[in-house]
């Protein structure tokens, strides 16, 4: 069985930083490609940073230079460090896990809040 647990999400003032983690089981996150994605109320999920399984990474326009995601083999954990916060960066945010588009797993998702 499949999970992605994710962690880290909460509440914190604008220009705060926040690291999510997204801990794997069932699946190898180096032989997946992983994701965060975003979910506003009222909008559509979106997609905030990837990582290849060869550790490319891609970042929406809206958060280069501020969100970094990583990946730990040893961990089987993948990351999202988030510094720069702002307000509109408060969404659900939602652990992903893509093989060959083929197997695609979502984890629960974990609530960051950005106060003004």
């Amino acid at each position: 069985q499949v999970q992605l647990v994710e962690s880290g999400g909460g509440l914190v003032q604008a220009g705060g930083s926040l690291r999510l983690s997204c801990a794997a089981s069932g699946i190898i996150t180096s032989r997946n490609a992983m994701g965060w994605y975003r979910q506003a109320p009222g909008k559509q999920r979106e997609l905030v940073a990837g990582i290849t399984i060869g550790g490319s990474t891609n970042y929406a326009d809206s958060v280069k230079g501020r969100f970094f995601i990583s990946r730990d083999n040893a961990k089987n954990t993948v990351y999202l460090q988030m510094n720069s916060l702002k307000p509109e960066d408060t969404a659900v945010y939602y652990c992903n896990a893509d093989h060959a588009g083929i197997l695609i797993y979502w984890g629960q998702g974990t609530q960051v809040t950005v106060s003004s």
